[in-house]
């Protein structure tokens, strides 16, 4: 059976939020329609824009730049300020109105989720139509906006569902995607970051066709473990699968979320390193292995990344998970602040089978674990703080902007 497979995603969740508390609240006027933005203009450091009215957009400013530039390009703008914990109920609405209908649903953040519409198929028929009618009915009963991107593939449905917005329904089938994606410049491919876009243009590589067409070889030497993921996306290839809450393979994971944005990639690593020894030390006591080290970052805006990557050896070591981590971050790095860094182990096992052909790199592996374990009882008895391998402490950090 062909996959079918929906993206949805909130119309400019926070200004659209805010707007339907006001509105239910007593206030005359759409804050939509007016120049209005979201921020916090009584935490100086970190004033920035949260969100925007399309109105405001229309006069050049964008997400993230500070309050005060802002009110440069439009003297008259409203700040209105975030409301968390009313995002979070409308949020809730907005799945819990979704998950009716089915609970293969996985959240990709506080305002967008996939559906996978494949096992539903028979019971509410053709996708299009049902795609409309799930719009207009978030919009009646909530009172926002959504698109929804339909595709075989969640890639796809991404990509469809920010075509064109707001309040929009996208299709961006197996058959479409010469005609849909191929002409979009190679920047609005999904997970294609801003330096990697520079990067494939100066390679003359401009458009999405571009990229789909060039051969692995000339790209590995740029992107190294990126550049088969980046090709195959760029054909609209994409085999993930919808993981709904329940369909998650339980592991091991932790997250910090901070009262600031961290800007630097070298703070998020601290971060990392500190999640991975905290992770790495459980999975010891316990005596079980990982397989797959998957990374979470949500930005700002509270939109959430997660990569992953499967290891070819099960591992409880911090320097490998570290390792990997550090290889994840430098993929999905976007150049953007960054409110919550998540880490988490999965596929765990209780041996650890090594596949290698060196008889020294098992050696290498063996006295790397007792050294760890060895480190394990220092800190049981004396804390965790005490000590730590000299390759995980790294260089002092320069305040060098990524």
């Amino acid at each position: 059976m062909t996959r079918i497979i929906f993206h949805i995603d909130v119309n400019n969740a926070f200004l659209s939020w805010t707007a339907v508390w006001l509105l239910q609240n007593g206030y005359q006027q759409d804050i939509r329609n007016t120049y209005a933005i979201i921020g916090d203009e009584d935490n100086k450091r970190h004033g920035i824009v949260l969100a925007k009215s399309t109105p405001i957009k229309k006069l050049g400013v964008v997400t993230a730049e500070p309050i005060f530039l802002a009110r440069k390009k439009c003297p008259s703008l409203k700040v209105y300020k975030p409301n968390y914990k009313w995002y979070k109920e409308m949020s809730d609405k907005l799945f819990n109105l979704i998950s009716k209908y089915t609970p293969d649903i996985e959240k990709m953040s506080i305002d967008e989720c996939f559906l996978d519409y494949t096992p539903i198929k028979h019971l509410y028929g053709d996708e299009i139509k049902f795609a409309y009618k799930l719009k207009e009915e978030i919009k009646n009963t909530l009172g926002f906006t959504v698109n929804i991107g339909v595709a075989n593939n969640k890639l796809c449905a991404k990509m469809a569902s920010d075509f064109s917005k707001p309040d929009k329904v996208h299709t961006l089938f197996k058959q479409e995607i010469v005609e849909k994606m191929y002409p979009l410049p190679v920047g609005d491919l999904f997970l294609v970051g801003k330096k990697s876009a520079a990067k494939l243009e100066k390679l003359g590589i401009k458009t999405i066709k571009d990229l789909a067409n060039t051969d692995i070889n000339r790209l590995y030497p740029y992107f190294k473990n990126q550049t088969v993921k980046m090709i195959e996306s760029a054909r609209g290839i994409d085999n993930s699968l919808v993981e709904s809450e329940k369909n998650v393979t339980k592991g091991l994971s932790n997250s910090t979320t901070l009262n600031h944005n961290l800007i630097y990639k070298e703070e998020v690593l601290e971060i990392l390193a500190s999640i991975s020894e905290n992770l790495t030390l459980q999975l010891r006591r316990e005596k079980r292995y990982a397989s797959v080290v998957r990374v979470q970052l949500k930005n700002a805006q509270f939109k959430n990344y997660t990569h992953q990557m499967t290891l070819k050896n099960p591992t409880n070591s911090t320097e490998v998970v570290l390792k990997t981590a550090h290889i994840l971050l430098n993929e999905m790095w976007k150049d953007e602040p960054i409110r919550l860094v998540g880490l988490g182990v999965d596929g765990l096992t209780t041996e650890a089978i090594y596949q290698v052909s060196l008889f020294d790199e098992i050696e290498k592996e063996d006295q790397n674990r007792d050294l760890e374990e060895a480190l394990d009882k220092i800190k049981d008895k004396f804390g965790l703080d005490v000590i730590n391998k000299a390759s995980l402490l790294g260089k002092k950090r320069v305040r060098k902007k990524y």
